[in-house]
């Protein structure tokens, strides 16, 4: 969900904070939206800088302002309202004359008098910590970005560069840069079509991608592009097939009061599909999908590995609507103490995450080992649902069969679908994708056609994990029969 900026601050202002502190490094779109509150508010905007002093919108700026301290006195006079922005304000505040002026500016609350001091990252000392707010510009809404896709085209356009793009495909440019900077915005899409010499609609992957590098700075996100092809594709697995479903209706139907979908968790028997309901699902409801690798989480730093899953959420919301794909959700938030209590204080901060995010971000967790997992992890509530994916049966191993073998120019018709099914009994999703695998590489080899007889042949020479592994396959079926769903 974007916020409204103009609201917000309409909201601060009207209730006269007498101290804003403010994180940003879009000065001219926060004045922009400070002018259209304050406006609302028939409150003037004076402004100050290093290099021009203290000046009201539109007129000249007041004598020897430049001087921080000299600015301060005259607001000190003025008995009038206002909001008085201080932009790149750090510098001043290792001055202890004007903290000392700013904190009794504010403490006299003065009727309708605001001081704002921006910044892209405030440092504010101590004495003034208890009387400011603290506010954050939000990224821009999607009119926003829409206005300034278009603008940028037209640019590009009146430059020579072959534009190609409807208005449908502009509103997707639009949503694919959300959770970004309008300057950061122009400035992709202009790469692009300097790198491809035009603009089209075969470019949004790319800008989608462009951003996911511009903002995960810590390689721990990974936008994935997937051409897995959708639920419909997937076999088997029709329990939380249809819960998806069944969610994507209630969603689109525009139903008052009806809260959005938040995550499932997805746990079971390897090889046997819940990865590819994270990428099947993705595209199947038009949104990004965005990897978390939670290995990627830990640093070797004090703090570093809780810095960097504050991060990786906080861009995560910057790229809603989005599906969240955890795989392994277990090496990141797994129980014990063995780490000096990392993993603990990770679990904290993302359990606090899955319960407070307003954003559009629909989570998809997978786990195999189940028990790795704490408890707090997985109380009911935490996940809408959390699934146990089991080896496919009769009817499920068919449609895997009938997927692999079209998939690699088979048909499926040619083929005793009935003896393979009845031969990889047992047998995990990806286990018979990898005997017709190895069948076609065989048949190839020889230059002959794929066979039944070959595809049997590589069936035979497969020992299947619910063989080998027996005993954990007996284990997590006890597991799920109490606490999951069957997916």
């Amino acid at each position: 969900m974007i916020m409204d900026n103009t609201a917000d601050l309409r909201v601060l202002l009207a209730s006269q904070y007498p101290l804003l502190v403010v994180a940003t490094d879009e000065e001219p779109r926060f004045l922009q939206v400070l002018r259209s509150a304050a406006g609302e508010l028939d409150i003037p905007v004076w402004t100050w800088s290093a290099t021009q002093g203290l000046a009201r919108d539109h007129q000249q700026a007041q004598y020897q302002s430049t001087d921080p301290n000299q600015a301060l006195g005259f607001i000190a006079e003025i008995s009038t309202p206002g909001a008085f922005v201080f932009a790149d304000a750090n510098p001043i505040l290792r001055d202890p004359i004007v903290v000392r002026r700013i904190k009794e500016l504010a403490q006299a609350q003065r009727r309708s008098q605001t001081i704002i001091i921006t910044a892209p990252h405030p440092e504010l000392p101590a004495e003034l910590e208890g009387l400011a707010h603290r506010w954050k510009l939000h990224p821009p809404g999607d009119m926003e970005l829409l206005r300034l896709v278009r603008r940028t085209v037209r640019r590009l356009a009146d430059r020579g560069f072959p534009v190609v793009l409807d208005n449908d495909r502009l509103v997707e440019v639009a949503n694919a840069l959300r959770g970004i900077t309008l300057r950061e915005a122009a400035g992709l899409i202009q790469r692009q079509a300097l790198q491809d010499g035009r603009l089209g609609s075969g470019d949004i992957p790319a800008l989608r991608a462009a951003k996911a590098d511009l903002l995960n700075t810590d390689g721990v996100l990974e936008l994935i592009e997937s051409d897995t092809g959708t639920l419909d594709e997937v076999g088997g697995l029709e329990g939380v097939k249809s819960w998806l479903r069944v969610r994507r209706i209630a969603m689109d139907s525009g139903t008052p009061g009806l809260d959005p979908p938040r995550g499932i968790l997805l746990t079971g028997i390897p090889g046997c599909g819940k990865s590819l309901i994270a990428k099947t699902l993705a595209r199947t409801w038009g949104l990004p999908l965005v990897l978390l690798d939670p290995s990627r989480l830990y640093g070797k730093f004090i703090g570093e590995s809780e810095n960097r899953l504050d991060s990786s959420l906080r861009t995560i919301e910057a790229m809603a609507p989005a599906v969240l794909w955890i795989d392994e959700i277990e090496k990141g938030f797994a129980a014990g103490d063995q780490d000096g209590g990392v993993a603990r204080r990770l679990l904290g901060t993302f359990l606090r995450w899955m319960q407070d995010h307003s954003e559009e971000v629909f989570l998809v967790a997978t786990a195999n080992q189940i028990d790795a997992l704490p408890p707090e992890l997985l109380r009911k509530g935490r996940f809408d649902d959390i699934f146990f994916v089991d080896l496919p049966g009769e009817d499920a191993r068919r449609e895997i069969l009938r997927v692999h073998l079209a998939k690699r120019a088979n048909d499926p018709s040619r083929f005793d679908l009935t003896t393979l099914v009845a031969q990889t009994a047992g047998f995990s999703g990806a286990e018979i994708e990898t005997t017709i695998v190895g069948a076609q590489y065989r048949a190839v080899a020889a230059d002959q056609p794929l066979t039944t007889e070959r595809v049997l042949g590589e069936i035979q020479a497969t020992v299947p994990l619910s063989v080998s592994r027996a005993e954990d396959v007996a284990r997590l079926r006890a597991w799920a029969s109490t606490r999951a769903v069957t997916a």
